[in-house]
């Protein structure tokens, strides 16, 4: 846990999040704490239906920010997509704000999506499940062509302004100078990309703790990382999380984990939108990209004297390929 990591937690007390419930009628009996990296995340019932409390600390996003990412779920929820329906406050407001001293709380709500996660090692290697993916995502890119934000003001950001690539030199050790190498080479050739019809408002950070399965459905949510980027960002981050797991020791297996996958996955998704020969070829330079930004992460968040072995071998793995620009995924056609 970094310093403002730790600065926030110590920030919340039982008036702020008495506050919070109050802003949705509720009372501080009434939140069951669940958990949360970057936001502090709580349960509660209301007439039988359960629902989700967010509080977000304003380092973390602005409140504007946060108002452009209500607005995009609630866009995609009228148009019919599976996701974590946004509840207003009593004072009907998606987003409501408790002042501190230098900052602020943001809170929001929503439904609590239906069904269970599914954990490793029961999504590798489902084709079922990377068949929904696909579906949704494509849903999601469909309507990004179309979405507008309704005030200049709640634009979502765009994916340069990633807060893990933003503190790229204030994370990682100086003298990993080839990994720095690489991080200048792939966003700069992402830079110099064309924006056309595959750039627009994506999820950011879709994988297995970021949606329920029930038997019918899929419900995708927490989209707190949505950004403007090209869609096969979207589809990189997903084939990464479905095979990271997998270590250079079964390198054979991930390979071809992650060709199944994105076979199932494009018969679901070009049932909604078109991947053209082109995207497919910038998957693997996305591919990079999030192991980019997962490598920074760790080195943000972790402790690093206190490693188990699968970690410490991840890592040093990830620095290898990072430091040699290669994808995790190699052969992915």
């Amino acid at each position: 846990m970094n310093a403002m990591e730790q600065y926030v937690k110590e920030l919340m007390n039982d008036q702020i999040l008495a506050d919070a419930a109050k802003s949705y009628g509720l009372g501080l009996l009434d939140l069951k704490y669940i958990g949360g990296f970057q936001n502090f995340v709580y349960e509660y019932e209301r007439n039988g239906t359960t629902y989700i409390l967010r509080i977000t600390h304003s380092s973390h996003r602005s409140s504007d920010r946060v108002k452009g990412e209500l607005e995009w779920v609630q866009y995609l929820y009228t148009n019919g997509v599976s996701v974590s329906k946004p509840i207003v406050s009593k004072h009907d407001r998606f987003v409501e704000t408790l002042e501190l001293d230098n900052s602020y709380m943001i809170i929001t709500s929503f439904e609590k999506a239906s069904g269970n996660k599914i954990f490793y090692p029961e999504c590798m290697n489902n084709d079922s499940l990377s068949e929904m993916c696909g579906e949704i995502t494509g849903q999601i890119h469909t309507l990004s062509r179309t979405y507008v934000p309704s005030k200049k003001e709640i634009t979502r950001h765009n994916w340069t302004e990633n807060a893990y690539l933003k503190g790229m030199k204030k994370f990682i050790p100086s003298n990993q100078i080839l990994v720095f190498a690489s991080f200048e080479q792939v966003t700069s050739q992402i830079n110099g990309s064309k924006k056309d019809d595959t750039y627009g408002l994506i999820h950011g950070d879709i994988n297995v703790g970021n949606f329920f399965i029930d038997d019918v459905k899929m419900t995708l949510f927490d989209f707190d990382e949505c950004q403007y980027s090209w869609y096969e960002e979207d589809i990189a981050i997903q084939i990464f999380y479905m095979v990271y797991v997998v270590l250079n020791d079964s390198k054979a297996e991930r390979n071809a984990q992650a060709r199944r996958f994105l076979k199932c996955f494009l018969r679901g998704y070009e049932r909604y939108n078109r991947m053209d020969h082109q995207s497919l070829n910038n998957l693997v330079l996305f591919l990079r990209l999030r192991e980019l930004i997962v490598y920074i992460g760790m080195y943000r968040s972790f402790d690093f004297s206190n490693l188990n072995d699968w970690t410490r071998t991840y890592l040093s793995e990830s620095q290898e390929r990072l430091e040699n620009g290669v994808p995790i995924v190699e052969g992915l056609f």
